[in-house]
Parts: structure tokens; sequence; C-alpha cells
């Protein structure tokens, strides 16, 4: 949600496929800027961070032992995966010709936790278990804070 946030941000506020087109169609769209990227990324790295600050007292509910990772490569990781995830997710949508905004289930909710998975994943290897675990509490919790925050006036869309 930090490239909804932080929207009124005009700091590079340009499209990550420049405008470019694939059979006539935008590569990733206007939605995808440097802007998300970068603040996405920088909201991924201080949620990390804060993350290991409660880490101690949350050890029972965690997935990953934030004592044994440094949590800039961590927060860059989760925050570029999840970002690369939506990005493949929204070529297609372009391809397909599938509207921007427009929900596209169930790859809406899983692109982004896919990507994240992927690039942690060879930082900090996790389990079969851990995996699922991360796409259902994720898979769920997606929806229901879009749902949030189009109820709040901050999205647009509901999903």
């Amino acid at each position: 949600m930090s490239p909804v946030i932080f929207k009124f941000i005009n700091f590079l506020n340009y499209p990550v496929d420049f405008n470019k087109r694939i059979r006539n169609r935008l590569i990733f769209g206007q939605n995808k800027t440097y802007r998300g990227l970068f603040l996405g990324i920088v909201a991924s790295v201080l949620f990390v961070f804060l993350q290991t600050l409660v880490y101690s007292k949350a050890q029972s509910i965690s997935l990953i032992n934030y004592s044994s990772v440094n949590f800039w490569v961590l927060g860059f990781l989760l925050g570029f995966g999840a970002l690369f995830g939506d990005l493949i997710k929204s070529f297609f949508k372009r391809q397909f010709d599938i509207s921007p905004g427009k929900p596209w289930i169930p790859f809406d909710q899983l692109d982004w936790i896919l990507g994240a998975i992927m690039f942690v994943y060879f930082y900090v290897p996790l389990s079969l278990k851990q995996i699922a675990v991360i796409i259902i509490v994720f898979g769920i919790l997606h929806p229901a804070i879009n749902l949030l925050g189009y109820y709040l006036n901050i999205k647009k869309n509901k999903f």
C-alpha cells in the first residue's frame, strides 16, 4: 500500500516502462512508476526494521528469525520481490487487455506474495509449511487491507 499512501510525492513519478509498448499495449502501464518501486522498497526495509525491534517479544509467531538476518537485505529482497511479482502480473494484465485497477483474481492477491517468496527464499530458506502459511495469511490480509483502504478513501477500487 505504500505507493497509494505516497501518491502525493512527485519524486520519480515516471512509468517503469517509459510508456513503451509490446503488441501495441503498454508493457506495465502508467500506474507502475519508479516512485512506487523506490518507496515500496523503502517502506519494506522500514517495516522489516520495525519487525526486528519487536522480534524478541514475538518470536513464537514469527516465520523468520530476525536475529539472524540483516534487515537491510531482507527488507530490500521482500520489497523488490513483491514489486517484481506485481510488475510481472501487470505485464500479463496489459497483454490480456485487462485495465489497470480491474480485479484479476487470484493473481492480484498472489503476485506480490510469490515474488517476495521467490527473492527471499535464497536468503532465508523457507519450508513448504512456512510458504503455505505466508500464502494463506497474506492472501487473506491483502484483500482485507485493500477493502479497508477503499472505505477510508485511500484507494479508488475495492480490490
